[in-house]
């Protein structure tokens, strides 16, 4: 049986992946900063898609400006290496993970399958950040990322509340665990790129 990693994920990263990251950490810096920018912009569409879910836009507001603050940050590593924002990338993980989300007209089950795309989201990018934090020889990126691990973890747990707070748990509780199986097969298909964060 498969053991368990960060937060509850199926399949952990291909350990390969961080040794890649490291020698290609121009590209990894652009790719990174353009996951905060969508991490910010995804709250926002939930707040603006769901306006009248006080405890959502009470929890996101500040997600958003962390998230943005995080972009900062990855824009400032940047700065300090030479590197240049470019052209945003797609984004192939994201893709396939939103390909999972049922197709329903209910509101509240939408909003549910978007708050559990945006944890799972998280939840890799935590992992992502914790193997960043414990294996890169750059001192001032490890602390950077423990940083962020612990941000993005706090971030997993906002959304999953969120979606316990709309739908019953034992509902949110049997359609997370069904993402993460997703998630775990969509891994498996996925290569190793030098040029994406997920």
């Amino acid at each position: 049986m498969q053991s368990l990693t960060t937060l509850g994920l199926k399949l952990p990263t291909d350990p390969r992946w961080v040794n890649i990251a490291e020698m290609n950490l121009e590209d990894i810096l652009i790719d990174h900063a353009f996951c905060e920018q969508k991490a910010a912009s995804s709250c926002i569409s939930l707040i603006v898609r769901y306006p009248e879910k006080e405890k959502l836009v009470e929890t996101l507001t500040p997600v958003v400006a962390e998230e943005w603050g995080h972009f900062q940050r990855v824009l400032k590593e940047m700065r300090k290496r030479g590197y240049k924002l470019s052209h945003k990338r797609k984004d192939e993980y994201v893709e396939k993970l939103q390909g999972c989300l049922q197709k329903t007209s209910d509101y509240n089950t939408r909003l549910m399958e978007q708050l559990l795309l945006c944890a799972l989201i998280e939840a890799r990018s935590a992992e992502r950040f914790k193997l960043l934090s414990e294996n890169i020889a750059d001192e001032g990126l490890k602390k950077f990322y423990h940083e962020l691990m612990i941000s993005e973890a706090g971030h997993y747990r906002n959304f999953i509340e969120l979606a316990e707070e709309y739908t019953p748990k034992e509902v949110v509780r049997t359609r997370w665990l069904e993402l993460l199986e997703q998630e775990a097969a969509i891994m498996k298909t996925l290569e190793i790129r030098k040029d994406r964060f997920h």
